[in-house]
């Protein structure tokens, strides 16, 4: 046998080089998409009124900066962290779902680039690559309990039972490192009842040590989309980033198929 070998490009691999072709319009990876089944979960977007070749080639002439912080992979599931300059910097989780080969199906969750926080982190600085990988399936359930146990119910004496109490880093531009913090923030209510206010979760991702949920509930008394991407280590969570954007009201969506 004669030749390179033939190295598999991953899911990972194909959806890095999808998110790129925003900046330089090149149609190519685009093929990774089937779009006579794409799904858009964005709610800002109209499906199938052009296609992504030609969309991301008019966006590719106003000049846009994409940086893929991290990518991991997740059975059928590829999720990224992303970082965007178009008219202005935001910041963004992409998550897409493959079958038979392609992309059929996208959420997203976007915004404002703010920061370095108080502990001068960025909402995309840290480890990017994914370790334990045998432990994906006790981190992802992990992470469930967490988001159950401390955001949705409100237990926060349990904090320390999933959160690295000594070694804790926060990458929200709110917010800064250490368990205190956290709770404080967790505990801050307005008028409406808590703040922060986490309803349910509708998805969690994971690939070894990362792990991404993604849950529904209101912030400031605003119906919002919570995604949070946590680092593990020794079956606690000791690295935090996220993104929080307001779901427009169901009047103003271009699309029927739901934020999640």
């Amino acid at each position: 046998m004669h030749g390179r070998p033939n190295i598999a490009v991953t899911k990972k691999d194909q959806i890095r080089a999808l998110l790129k072709s925003i900046e330089t319009g090149d149609p190519g990876p685009v093929a990774v998409v089937n779009e006579a089944k794409y799904i858009q979960h964005n709610p800002q977007t109209h499906e199938g009124s052009e296609g992504l070749a030609a969309l991301f080639q008019r966006l590719s002439l106003t000049s846009p900066r994409v940086n893929i912080a991290r990518a991991f992979a997740d059975g059928d599931f590829v999720f990224a962290h992303t970082e965007y300059d178009f008219a202005s910097r935001k910041i963004g989780f992409e998550v897409f779902r493959f079958e038979d080969g392609q992309a059929v199906e996208h959420w997203d969750n976007i915004q404002e680039r703010k920061g370095p926080n108080q502990s001068g982190r960025t909402m995309v600085d840290g480890p990017t690559e994914a370790v334990d990988l045998e432990l994906t399936e006790s981190n992802r359930a992990l992470v469930r309990s967490f988001v159950e146990v401390v955001l949705v119910d409100g237990h926060l004496d349990r904090l320390i039972d999933f959160v690295h109490e000594d070694t804790y880093e926060e990458h929200n531009p709110r917010l800064g490192d250490g368990v205190s913090v956290l709770r404080s923030a967790l505990e801050v209510a307005d008028e409406s009842g808590r703040r922060i206010d986490y309803h349910r979760i509708h998805r969690v991702l994971a690939e070894g040590s990362f792990v991404l949920c993604v849950s529904e509930g209101e912030y400031g008394g605003v119906h919002t989309a919570f995604y949070d991407l946590f680092r593990l280590a020794n079956d606690k969570i000791v690295e935090h980033w996220d993104t929080t954007e307001k779901i427009a009201p169901r009047s103003e969506w271009k699309n029927d198929n739901g934020k999640f």
